[in-house]
């Protein structure tokens, strides 16, 4: 049952006429325990209470199905702003951002060029900038735009996704860039060509990948909710002497919040991912295909309404 729950949801995720109505009609519905904001100022409030508990924060502005170079400009000029205020207000967070809502699937020359634009301003202001991974089909030529904007820009990071098969392999060809990576489980459905089907296989690699990448001597932001990947991450790190500031964990915005708390108090970096945006429909049916029993609590929120 649990896995058709996952396979409805990540289908309705990519639905673009659920996702219109997802933006005409704003966060109702549950989403809000998941999205700070439908605009960055709304979230800046959310990421300062974050941040006087000990929490550091990325921040993602959510934007998936764009078709043109004017939204992609309009996206790309949206997170130059939020890098800006992120630098003024002084906030404890970087950028995460998904190169599809900035012209990825339009042309190389307009991703590139916004990306450049991106980085050079957040360079400039000294705010972290990290690439979501996507879908598998868009997952080498993400690497190759990476590794060519990290030789230029060294406030750059990117992720790996454990389901999949050539993650090992990418992990080794990254690492004498010294990449930060986030290292996740991954959210799409894939084909079995191309990713492990069965969990067990994601979760043993997963922790396979981030012992390797840690074992390179590179920065590991270790994205899970799993008591049992946490534990096993934490008695690894103290068998190896890897020291506290070559790794984070990193959990979702509205999830596990207690375990974040717990894992500050003893003296672990959380970082909360915490996105924001009108277009967060996409977003949030992956959140409930990882998790179904996020079920429950929209289900309570539709009857509030």
């Amino acid at each position: 049952m649990e896995k058709v729950l996952r396979d409805g949801f990540i289908y309705m995720s990519q639905n673009k006429t659920l996702n219109s109505l997802a933006k005409k009609y704003g966060l109702r519905f549950g989403a809000s325990r998941f999205v700070a904001g439908e605009d960055f100022k709304a979230s800046v409030p959310t990421i300062r209470e974050l941040n006087a508990k000990g929490l550091s924060v990325t921040v993602d502005h959510l934007g998936e199905f764009i078709q043109t170079v004017e939204e992609a400009n309009t996206n790309r000029d949206e997170i130059i702003r939020a890098v800006e205020i992120m630098a003024e207000e002084q906030l404890d967070a970087y950028m995460s951002l998904k190169l599809t809502s900035l012209g990825f699937d339009i042309s190389d020359e307009l991703i590139e060029d916004n990306m450049r634009h991106i980085l050079t301003v957040a360079q400039e202001v000294g705010v972290f900038v990290a690439i979501d991974m996507e879908d598998e089909q868009r997952c080498e030529k993400t690497l190759e735009l990476f590794k060519k904007l990290k030789a230029e820009f060294d406030g750059l990071g990117t992720v790996i996704q454990s389901y999949l098969y050539r993650s090992e392999d990418d992990i080794n060809h990254l690492a004498p860039l010294k990449p930060n990576l986030r290292i996740v489980k991954g959210a799409y459905k894939e084909p079995a060509t191309v990713a492990f089907p069965e969990k067990e296989d994601v979760d043993h690699n997963y922790l396979k990948l981030v012992k390797l990448h840690l074992a390179n001597g590179n920065y590991a932001s270790i994205a899970t909710h799993d008591d049992h990947m946490i534990d096993d991450v934490i008695e690894h790190v103290k068998e190896n002497n890897i020291p506290l500031d070559q790794f984070e964990f990193q959990m979702l915005y509205g999830i596990r919040v207690e375990r974040q708390l717990e894992l500050v108090r003893q003296g672990y970096k959380v970082r909360v991912y915490v996105p924001y945006g009108r277009d967060w429909y996409g977003y949030f049916m992956r959140r409930l295909a990882e998790r179904p029993a996020n079920v429950a609590f929209v289900l309570k929120g539709m009857v509030k309404k």
